[in-house]
């Protein structure tokens, strides 16, 4: 394609474009008899931005409480958990300080012990030894006295175990009270802040509403005043204009096409005018007389024409009833002569051809036995 062939594409083209935008303007009745309002439509756009603007503000405060709110629980996870390793390793060190297998009461069996060990047992002391005898027990003494001592340790040891439980479980409880008390603070404060939130919140809606409301009482005024302007520029133009002050002149056109007075300005006809009105009323009641008198002729003579019709028409009617009348006549005769003749045959056949009829018993006679 060569360049003069590119140029005149690109003349057709940019002609075809004008011309759309041409068709658009002329026919957008819209925008071609009312306009565009464009005070109106960049008022609606500064009021859209700021309202996105309050929005924009509104959620980066929701944001940041949130973020606020993340960090105090995460602070507060923590230190539940650091409570918890505490406890948890107060707890194995008093098991491994005060709760050792080894102080425990069957320690001499788990862990094989023996807790009395006389000097000399009665198995290395033998019948000769004359010590030991059947049914005695010489270590009775010394056996009561060892269990005595492990009793006194045992309930000693229970004793100090019960005492360590209670003082642990007293700064347990202090520990988990001291908890709480971080924790309720911890919500009162989180609840604080949260409030705060609320009431900049509410300060910024109100702040916003008010903006709104002061500015629609400002267009309100506004169109108001303007209003009672247009409003007492039509009552000037009414009390000045050719209306009320009833002037004839007002109402006569001077020259060009159309009626020769204005409608919208007429005040009344003069007395030539309404003379002139009655005479022409006058004749077209006499004419309108004249055709009345005309159209009752032509309807007299219809009705005599309609008469004379009439008459006929009945006239012809009672010929024809006459001759109908004759018809059924004749036809009777006819009937009653066809009447007599199948009277005479049927007494012909009655008296000379039916004579042999068969009785009731040829009848009963079938049927009668088995054969």
């Amino acid at each position: 394609m060569t360049e003069v062939e590119d140029s005149d594409t690109m003349a057709i083209e940019r002609r075809r474009a004008a011309e759309a935008a041409r068709k658009e303007r002329i026919f957008n009745t819209r925008n071609r008899v009312i306009g565009v309002d464009l005070s109106t439509l960049g008022g609606q756009v500064a009021e859209k931005q700021e309202r996105q603007r309050v929005e924009r503000e509104r959620d980066k405060a929701f944001e940041s409480l949130s973020a606020m709110h993340d960090a105090l629980l995460k602070q507060q996870f923590a230190e539940e958990e650091r409570m918890r390793a505490e406890l948890s390793q107060e707890l194995v060190q008093f098991r491994a300080t005060h709760q050792r297998a080894e102080d425990s009461r069957d320690a001499d069996l788990n862990f094989k012990q023996q807790v009395l060990n006389p000097p000399v047992s009665e198995k290395d002391l033998g019948p000769s030894s004359m010590q030991v005898f059947q049914g005695g027990d010489c270590m009775a003494t010394e056996r009561k006295k060892a269990q005595m001592e492990e009793n006194v340790r045992c309930l000693t040891a229970q004793t100090q175990a019960k005492e360590k439980m209670r003082f642990h479980k007293k700064k347990a409880e202090l520990l988990w009270g001291q908890a709480q008390v971080q924790q309720d603070l911890r919500e009162l404060q989180l609840s604080a802040v949260e409030d705060k939130c609320k009431r900049e919140a509410q300060v910024a809606l109100s702040m916003f509403n008010q903006a709104q409301a002061a500015q629609q009482a400002q267009q309100q005024k506004e169109d108001r005043l303007k209003e009672e302007g247009e409003n007492a520029m039509e009552v000037w133009h009414m009390m000045t204009s050719d209306l009320l002050t009833e002037r004839p002149e007002a109402a006569e056109r001077e020259g060009g096409v159309g009626p020769r007075v204005l409608l919208d300005r007429w005040k009344g006809m003069s007395d030539e005018q309404l003379n002139a009105i009655r005479r022409q009323r006058e004749e077209q009641r006499a004419q309108k007389e004249r055709q009345r008198e005309a159209e009752r002729q032509r309807e007299a003579a219809w009705d005599s024409l309609r008469m004379a019709q009439s008459r006929e028409e009945e006239e012809e009617e009672k010929r024809v009833q006459e001759k109908e009348r004759q018809k059924r006549t004749e036809m009777d005769r006819y009937n009653m002569q066809l009447a007599r003749e199948q009277l005479t045959h049927q007494q012909y056949l009655d008296q000379n051809v039916y004579t042999n009829r068969p009785a009731a018993s040829y009848f009963t006679q079938f049927g009668a036995s088995s054969r």
